[in-house]
């Protein structure tokens, strides 16, 4: 049985340290997201972490722009981008301020709010596929750029709050490549996921995109 989060949210001091140590320890966190509709809890399965600007990989690689400029703030915020023109992705700022690295939030369990969790996400079959994937975390949790920013480390009305959970037992804990990143930063194994849980998204390898001729 899925224990409930304590109800202190993690302290900004577990997000301020090097990307790579606070990306698996956030498995078995749980998200709880307040809407005017009524509030959603999702345990944390699958993470990617992404190491700022000395990562191929991430956003802030080529240094500060207005999209990314979170990143560059304090710990324990909210990163929210918007990519392929439609969907929405959700990622936690980690490391001191400036240093620019940050988790994404791949998949998760919604423990809470489902039947909210299955309005946005109509085509999901089961469950289990409500939140299995960045944009259907983010669009189950109806999270949007508005949140981009948020301190992730308050409670009482915040819209986003972040609390530890039950972490898994250690050899249920792998990691590997991150999903879709290609060119340098491609076999970084800095996804970190729960074996065998339902909800975790499956892995794909980056895909070049082909030009039109």
């Amino acid at each position: 049985m899925i224990e409930r989060p304590d109800r202190t949210p993690i302290p900004r001091s577990f997000f301020d340290r090097p990307v790579l140590d606070v990306a698996p320890e956030l498995l078995g966190c749980t998200l709880v997201r307040r809407t005017d509709d009524g509030l959603m809890e999702l345990r944390i399965t699958e993470v990617e972490a992404y190491a700022g600007e000395v990562d191929p990989g991430s956003h802030a690689y080529r240094g500060r722009t207005p999209r990314n400029e979170v990143m560059f703030g304090p710990p324990g915020h909210a990163y929210v981008y918007f990519t392929y023109g439609m969907w929405h992705c959700l990622n936690v700022v980690c490391g001191p301020e400036g240093r620019a690295s940050g988790v994404l939030l791949r998949a998760g369990e919604i423990l809470e709010g489902k039947e909210l969790a299955r309005k946005r996400r109509v085509s999901a079959r089961y469950d289990k596929e409500l939140a299995k994937g960045p944009a259907r975390l983010a669009t189950a949790l109806d999270v949007d750029r508005a949140l981009n920013g948020t301190d992730l480390c308050t409670d009482g009305d915040a819209p986003l709050t972040l609390y530890p959970g039950q972490a898994p037992a250690s050899d249920l804990v792998r990691n590997g490549p991150r999903t879709g990143v290609g060119g340098d930063g491609a076999h970084h194994p800095w996804r970190y996921w729960i074996n065998g849980d339902p909800t975790v998204s499956p892995y794909r390898a980056h895909a070049p995109r082909k030009r039109a001729t």
